[in-house]
């Protein structure tokens, strides 16, 4: 019998160890099914980002190489995905078409197994969700470079939905076209894509008819059809409508990136020690109230990350704040803290805690 090569032997040695890694995948969803009886008897929630975020913590400490931290967080958020799936399957709406950055969101908080349901607008993915056609919603919450997305806040303003998590996502975009550069003659893109790459856009494809479509997807979706088309999309979108990558990375700012929200109907969850909360608040019209909401925080050494200012849409000139603060609203620090807000303020509403990547 002739010997084993070095390369056979060592892709035996892998076949062995893909047979015992199946055996415990099997082993670890055969737990997880009960895990998702025991939740079903107490009526959790089957989405836990809470003790997601503690088994992804545990994945980075037992791990000691050579794959790194990244590799094994998107692992193990496929099995997640598919642990959840098996528990109770789970549909989740989100501001589409396939192949936004919005999908992207929803593809890197919940994995591949969920029903994904694109919608055309961010107030429909929070009627989807409302009108319980939806289990979740991911929706667009700010960009680093441009700002709060409004209409979003505004929802938060009237929905009874709560945010439950948070995904950030890195805004890469890439150039796509199945022609050469010098043979585009239009560029089709969301207005907000173009904003962020009219740089790249004015040094390389000088003069080129700039077209503003509904979403990146949709430009991806025009640039397949036009034979000298080009669009301004993700590589996702790239993948999804067969347009070629021309160049990637062409966005001005490098450092450029998208929050999104998670919300449903309920927010149930405990503190991870590492968390954000949320809350709208609408202070009394009188000198030095917002001062005294942003004091109660500060004397209970709580940092307030972000506030900003939206008009109530109830009276002119009537305006709500919306806040995120460090730490979970179960927190009795916290739960103090907003019980003192309450005093100074015309209303306070919590919007959700969730745990921070």
């Amino acid at each position: 019998m002739a010997e084993l090569s070095s390369l056979e032997r060592l892709r035996r040695q892998i076949d062995r160890l893909d047979g015992e890694i199946v055996r415990l995948l099997n082993e670890r969803a055969g737990v997880a099914l009960e895990i998702g009886q025991a939740k079903a008897d107490e009526r959790a929630p089957i989405f836990a980002p809470a003790r997601e975020a503690e088994v992804l913590q545990h994945v980075d400490e037992a791990s000691a190489g050579p794959l790194r931290a990244e590799h094994l967080r998107a692992i193990y958020r496929e099995i997640l995905s598919a642990c959840r799936d098996l528990q109770r399957p789970i549909r989740v709406a989100y501001f589409g078409p396939a192949a936004t950055f919005t999908h992207m969101a929803a593809l890197e908080r919940f994995g591949q197994a969920p029903t994904f349901l694109p919608v055309a607008s961010i107030a429909e993915v929070f009627a989807q969700v409302q009108k319980d056609e939806a289990d979740f919603g991911v929706v667009p919450a700010e960009n680093s470079t441009e700002g709060p997305v409004r209409e979003t806040l505004d929802l938060l303003i009237d929905s009874e939905l709560k945010i439950c998590s948070a995904v950030t996502l890195p805004v890469v975009h890439c150039l796509l076209a199945n022609v050469p550069l010098d043979e585009i003659r239009a560029v089709y893109s969301h207005p907000q894509a173009l904003a962020q790459c009219r740089r790249w856009l004015a040094e390389n494809l000088p003069g080129r008819e700039v077209v503003p479509a509904l979403s990146t997807a949709r430009a991806a979706e025009l640039a397949a059809r036009d034979p000298h088309g080009a669009a301004i999309a993700t590589r996702l979108a790239s993948e999804t409508y067969g347009v070629r990558v021309v160049e990637a990375g062409i966005q001005d700012l490098a450092h450029n990136s998208t929050r999104f929200f998670v919300v449903s109907r309920a927010a149930e969850g405990r503190p991870t020690g590492r968390d954000k909360t949320a809350i709208l608040f609408s202070v009394k019209d009188r000198v030095g109230a917002l001062r005294d909401v942003v004091e109660v925080f500060a004397s209970a050494a709580i940092n307030l990350s972000s506030i900003q200012s939206r008009p109530s849409r109830r009276r002119a000139w009537d305006y709500v704040f919306f806040a995120e603060l460090e730490g979970h609203g179960a927190e009795e620090r916290v739960r103090t803290a907003l019980a003192q807000v309450e005093q100074h303020a015309v209303f306070l509403k919590v919007l959700g805690s969730w745990p921070v990547e």
